[in-house]
């Protein structure tokens, strides 16, 4: 079962996440932050990975500590439930469009974080939501996932298209990089022997 329950609790936020990499995208996410959850339930149905989030924190400053902490929590809830990752295909990537937004992302599970971000964004809002929390979050999934990810905003003009298409972007290449490779299904993806 490549299952796991991350629980985060600090002086500005509580958060627990629950993941299921092998299941069929169903979501249940309230973070307190509309545009967030919308968000986080797009990348749990594009990646076709079972989550469930439960996030308060210090709204009455910002959304920023809880974007950012659902990222840390969520990442390491990847890495417990990827194991050793054995039998994955490690690797993906997808260009995704979204009426005017076209994002390519391309991730590797490597162990070892690192973001590239080339997505500027027209505006400094979606509605309530700061439009830099999107970079904010992914740094953070990146960080505490072990993942390399690179995210590209080829074209847009629409901020709210932007940011999902970049949400669905990921979820699309983290489902990619997660599946089983029926090929070579007890081996490391790596010629270290390890990740």
């Amino acid at each position: 079962m490549r299952t796991a329950t991350i629980t985060r609790k600090t002086a500005e936020t509580d958060i627990t996440v629950r993941i299921d990499l092998d299941g069929t995208g169903a979501y249940d996410n309230q973070t307190g932050v509309g545009f967030f959850d919308h968000m986080l339930d797009q990348l749990s149905r594009h990646a076709l990975i079972d989550m469930t989030i439960r996030a308060t924190g210090d709204l009455h400053i910002d959304d920023h500590h809880t974007v950012e902490d659902v990222g840390i929590a969520l990442g390491q809830a990847l890495t417990q439930a990827l194991g050793d990752k054995r039998g994955i295909r490690r690797y993906g990537s997808c260009h995704l469009p979204m009426d005017d937004a076209q994002v390519r992302a391309a991730l590797d599970l490597s162990g070892r974080p690192f973001l590239i971000w080339n997505v500027d964004m027209p505006t400094a809002q979606i509605g309530r939501f700061d439009t830099e929390l999107v970079r904010e979050f992914f740094q953070a999934f990146a960080t505490h996932g072990g993942i390399t990810l690179h995210v590209d905003k080829l074209h847009g003009f629409n901020s709210h298209h932007i940011a999902e298409a970049a949400f669905k972007a990921v979820a699309r290449a983290l489902r990619e990089a997660v599946e089983a490779d029926p090929r070579r299904t007890d081996a490391i993806p790596s010629t270290k022997g390890s990740l």
